[in-house]
């Protein structure tokens, strides 16, 4: 499947999604393009990343003053005390403003190091170049960046958008089944939230996108992504609609702090888990109907995604998640403002179903039947 490029305008600012494989060979072309007065480079790369992809970036940036700081990305890393110590050198080697930033790695990577380029001098060019299918259908767009506390996962953060997203799907050939679970829950909730037709497209290909085939991918990439912007031009700064992208992320939010960010169940995983348990809580609740829950079970059991949801489908369990919820980000009040869905393709507004921790400790036992 050719590159494609999606252009994404905002209220006060513009960049482009480059999407496909070898993607990469534009990256200088857009730099010169989007930041031409730029000298000096910082490349934060997660440790992670195969050493072929350093070294093709490195040729590409040839002409320029290339700084390789990496980053062993993880949910304890990202946080302020590595914000200021990648703040230090940069600041030791004299960056200013017009020089440039680029993200190397995965959704942790781009949001640590957009909050980087967001509070360097005010604003540095920040480019995301995103290494993991979660990433290239979710945290790589919109400007969201943010690191943890010991209260939860991004609650310190900011938006800040970048000069250029591009998702090489090249990058994908290295990842492990789990890693390619993560991408596929946020593709399957984009598809939720927004696109009957998606999802019973999903319903035929899931396999090919799990397998990794390319042109699977690169659809499901560019469908996840002008979903998420749909959202993300109708509320820029997450006030409303946005919150709509946040279904399944309540409870998995809490499974991630619950579990202290531990690598037995990652951000994907819960959020498949997530999904499922608030699926049924909009059936308890009479939000959706008995057979939108069966479609979504469905899908799940065909692709053998149910093993982290069954981790916490018995009452004890799911009880214990709900101290965690209480510093969820959609909260404004002392309910838990949860994401229910109407039907595939459509969500209950934000702020429409708030739930108090006794009603929910109440709904428990429903919920887990």
């Amino acid at each position: 499947m050719r590159v494609q490029k999606l252009k994404v305008k905002s209220s006060n600012n513009s960049y482009s999604i480059i999407i496909g494989k070898n993607a990469l060979r534009f990256l200088s072309k857009e730099i010169n393009y989007v930041c031409p007065k730029t000298k000096k480079i910082g490349l934060i790369i997660d440790k992670k990343v195969p050493k072929k992809f350093k070294e093709l970036i490195k040729k590409k940036l040839s002409k320029y003053k290339v700084f390789i700081f990496y980053f062993n990305a993880n949910e304890k890393t990202k946080s302020f005390n590595f914000v200021n110590y990648y703040l230090n050198k940069l600041l030791l080697n004299n960056f200013n403003r017009s020089d440039l930033i680029i993200s190397i790695g995965g959704g942790i990577t781009g949001d640590f190091s957009g909050f980087i380029a967001s509070i360097f001098k005010r604003g540095i060019n920040f480019i995301n170049i995103p290494s993991t299918l979660l990433a290239q259908v979710d945290s790589a767009i919109g400007g969201k960046t943010g690191v943890n506390s010991l209260f939860g996962k991004n609650l310190i953060g900011s938006f800040y958008q970048p000069k250029l997203v591009i998702s090489d799907t090249n990058f994908l050939n290295s990842l492990p089944k789990k890693e390619m679970v993560c991408g596929y829950a946020e593709i399957l909730k984009h598809s939720l939230i927004k696109d009957k037709i998606f999802f019973n497209w999903l319903k035929k290909n899931s396999k090919n996108i799990l397998l990794k085939k390319d042109k699977e991918l690169s659809y499901a990439i560019k469908k996840s992504c002008l979903i998420k912007l749909y959202f993300i031009k109708k509320d820029v700064n997450e006030k409303n609609l946005r919150m709509i992208l946040n279904f399944g992320h309540t409870f998995a939010h809490a499974m991630e702090v619950k579990s202290k960010y531990s690598k037995l169940i990652s951000h994907g995983e819960a959020v498949l888990a997530g999904m499922m348990l608030e699926t049924k809580l909009s059936q308890v609740k009479k939000v959706c109907s008995k057979k939108t829950l069966i479609e979504i079970e469905n899908i799940f059991n065909e692709n053998k995604l149910s093993y982290t949801y069954k981790k916490f489908s018995n009452q004890n369990d799911l009880k214990k998640l709900i101290p965690y919820l209480k510093n969820d980000k959609k909260n404004n009040d002392e309910k838990i403002n949860f994401i229910l869905i109407k039907r595939i393709g459509k969500t209950a507004l934000p702020d429409k179903n708030k739930i108090s921790i006794t009603e929910l400790k109440k709904l428990s036992k429903y919920i887990t039947r």
